[in-house]
């Protein structure tokens, strides 16, 4: 089964600085452990010739519908991710040459990128393992989607943590709901011939 690695939001404005710290309510370090072993994860996957594929968010306010608008000013929200800002960057990944990095401007699915559902078509990939932030928005919209268009998912748990929902919660739905598999940055991504997801739920939820 052909398999890549996506990385998705790995971004300042999400992991680090005071606008990652002021979105965030529980503890800075877990943004950071996320981002260090989603590198690992990256460094994992180019090791065994797996392909690697970035997606980033961009929230200028072209960018954003009248929905978006709307909730953003009535709740305040500040532009993040802005296009050509070091908030917008890269944080502990970085796309080699030949890698492919898809741009989400002002959404959550990785899907509604241009080219992403294409480019995984034409290299036949059949497995998106998703890492990156954050598990109950981003990571989740790509993994529902994924799985109505029939890939299959992994889901690193130790490599996304939820924005507005406990991880536990998010990753019992998705693992549910999608069939997802959930395993960690140093253990198998793929499930063995005959083995059965939903039996690794509790272990990998817990870990």
């Amino acid at each position: 089964m052909t398999t890549a690695l996506v990385v998705v939001d790995l971004q300042n404005d999400f992991c680090v600085g005071p606008t990652a710290h002021a979105r965030y309510s529980g503890d800075p370090a877990t943004l950071e452990a996320v981002a260090t072993r989603t590198a690992l994860a990256v460094d994992r996957a180019r090791a065994h010739d797996m392909e690697v594929i970035f997606v980033r968010f961009v929230g200028d306010a072209e960018h954003q519908g009248p929905s978006w608008l709307r909730r953003d000013r009535i709740q305040n929200k500040p532009l993040k991710c802005r296009e050509g800002s070091w908030g917008a960057e890269f944080h502990r990944v970085s796309p080699l040459p030949g890698e492919r990095v898809f741009t989400k401007r002002a959404c959550f699915d990785a899907f509604l990128s241009t080219g992403f559902e294409q480019h995984l078509v034409h290299r036949g990939v059949e497995r998106l393992v998703l890492a990156g932030l954050y598990t109950d928005v981003c990571v989740d919209s790509t993994a529902r989607t994924a799985f109505q268009k029939g890939f299959h998912i992994t889901v690193l748990t130790d490599c996304t943590t939820g924005r507005h929902l406990p991880d536990a919660d998010v990753l019992r739905f998705m693992a549910r709901l999608y069939g997802a598999h959930l395993s960690t940055h140093d253990h198998p991504w793929v499930p063995q011939a005959g083995e059965e997801d939903a039996c690794q739920v509790s272990k990998a939820a817990s870990a």
